[in-house]
This record gives structure tokens, sequence and C-alpha cells, in this order.
């Protein structure tokens, strides 16, 4: 595995250098996206049959897709690991929960959500190290409880690095990383691919997953 801390430092260092721009850039983003937001329509309306218990965005930068999952009916926080990102999360929704924090070490106890979405920040994880990101989603879902994956994807290719605007992220097969999720005790729900839109790249994949017993 790589030095978690050097790859945790590096990416909130990233994010706390750009956090105003990037809020600036993407407070809007979902709005031109029906599909993306059909995703998390789902997902929500998923949570809400299960009972609709708590639900954390990890990796929720600003806090626009925490705000919208609210919308959307859900009792959500965010957590991410930039400072700033935070800071800035918390000026424009002072009526949100955010958290400074790393996807691999939650603080939280076993079994405490029932969603996790986790929304184009995975993307930054070395791949050899995804497996444990997983294992720790799954240790804080309760049992059925759902995770939603929206990540770049690599359009037949392996695991491909990129040089993506902030630091350097992955974009993934999505039958490989749905396979990692299984093997962490995830079951599919149900996938989402859509071609890139204009002033897009890359492929988009989503992934719905339900926590085993």
């Amino acid at each position: 595995m790589t030095d978690p801390s050097s790859h945790l430092c590096a990416t909130a260092d990233a994010y706390d250098a750009v956090a105003v721009l990037y809020a600036e850039l993407f407070r809007n983003a979902l709005d031109d996206l029906p599909l993306d937001r059909a995703v998390l329509a789902a997902f929500a309306e998923t949570v809400r049959a299960a009972g609709g218990g708590p639900v954390a965005e990890l990796g929720c930068g600003p806090g626009s897709v925490t705000a919208h999952l609210r919308d959307l009916g859900l009792d959500v926080f965010g957590v991410d690991l930039s400072p700033v990102m935070i800071d800035l999360a918390r000026e424009a929704y002072p009526d949100l929960r955010f958290e400074v924090g790393s996807m691999d070490a939650l603080d939280l106890a076993d079994g405490t959500l029932d969603g996790i979405v986790s929304w184009y920040s995975v993307i930054h994880t070395p791949p050899q190290d995804v497996p444990s990101y997983l294992a720790e989603f799954r240790r804080v879902l309760a049992s059925g409880g759902h995770l939603l994956l929206g990540f770049f994807e690599s359009e037949g290719a392996p695991v491909t690095a990129f040089d993506h605007k902030v630091t350097t992220a992955y974009r993934w097969p999505i039958d490989d990383l749905a396979a990692l999720a299984g093997d962490a005790g995830f079951a599919e729900v149900g996938r989402m691919l859509r071609e890139p839109l204009q002033g897009e790249r890359f492929r988009r994949g989503h992934l719905l997953m339900r926590r085993g017993t």
C-alpha cells in the first residue's frame, strides 16, 4: 500500500488551494446533468424506502451535493479531507453538518449509517488502497445500507491515472470496481454509464450497491 498519510495530506492541500474557485465552478453543476440527478434520486428513494436513516456524503467538497441530497429528503451530513472545503460548505449551508475527516478512517461507530455517497471522491485514492476504503464504508453502514459511487470510467482500459485538474486521479473499469465492492461485501443493485458531455473528457460511471449481512 502507499503511505496513506502522504497521499491524504497531498490531496487535502491540493483541494485547499483551489477550494474557493472549485466551489464557484461546481455550485450548480447538477443543474445541467439530468442523468446524474436521476442516479442521486434513485439512491435517495432507495434509502428512504429502507427507513431513511442517516447518510454521509464522503468527499463532500463545498457541500452542494450534500445539500441536494437533503433536498431529496435525506438526513445527510458531509465529510471532507479539506478544511477549507468544509469551511465553505458550512458557510454556504449553515443548516447542514459538515466535518473534516478521511474516508479511510471515519469517526463513526460500526453500522451507524443507512447510506453513503462517494461522488467522484474515491477517484483520488491509489488503486491498491481502494479495497481498504470499501471495507471502511462497509464497517459504518448498517446491514442492508446502500452505497453510491460516482467515478470516471476507463472505457475498456485498465485502471488509468490521469491529470485531474486538482490532483492525480484514476479512471476505473466499471466491472472491476463493482467486483472490488463485491469482494468487500456489497451486492450490486444497479449501474449507470453516460458518455461525456461537451466540455467533459471521460465517460462517467455510477454504481449503486447494497451492504450484505
